[in-house]
Formats: C-alpha cells, structure tokens, sequence
C-alpha cells in the first residue's frame, strides 16, 4: 500500500521517515518529495508497504504523531491524476 504523508519537517530524510514507519512492519521505500530547483524538502513524502494490515496499522499510528517537531498528516495515497499542461 503506498501512504502519504504531509506535514513533514523540512529536516526529515528518506531514512528518517523509514525508520518511522519501519516500527510497524516491512517498509519497501519511503521517499521525501524534493523541490526540483532549490533542492530542499517540499513537506511531503510517500511510503510503501508491501503488507496492507501494517499499513493500516501505520496510517492510524501516525496519524497526527510528531516526527522531528511536526505533526504528520498520514493517509492512503491517491492515484495520481492525469496532467494536461502540456507546454507548446
């Protein structure tokens, strides 16, 4: 199950948020979204987890806990929607 989670500190790593959630069963990636042009975190980021009972488990644990001074927003991710900006 992919998770998304907001509200992140700007201090937050890949690793960090891994750990976070490696608490509560098997994590395959976790991932803080980066601004393409500075570099820095963009507040949010996505973890997968291959075992949806641990998910679940997950989402309702952190929910609203604090991670490096921040309380997360954590729910199911939602597909991505389809784009249409194409720029000409």
């Amino acid at each position: 199950m992919n998770i998304f989670v907001g509200n992140l500190s700007f201090n937050t790593t890949n690793e960090g948020l891994q750990s976070a959630f490696s608490k509560f069963g098997s994590v395959d990636s976790a991932q803080v979204i980066m601004d393409r042009q500075t570099g820095r975190s963009r507040g949010f980021g996505f973890v997968e987890m291959p075992d949806d009972s641990e998910a679940q488990a997950a989402i309702s644990a952190m929910n609203g806990a604090d991670l490096d001074g921040r309380p997360l927003t954590v729910n199911e991710a939602r597909p991505r929607a389809p784009r249409n900006d194409r720029r000409w």
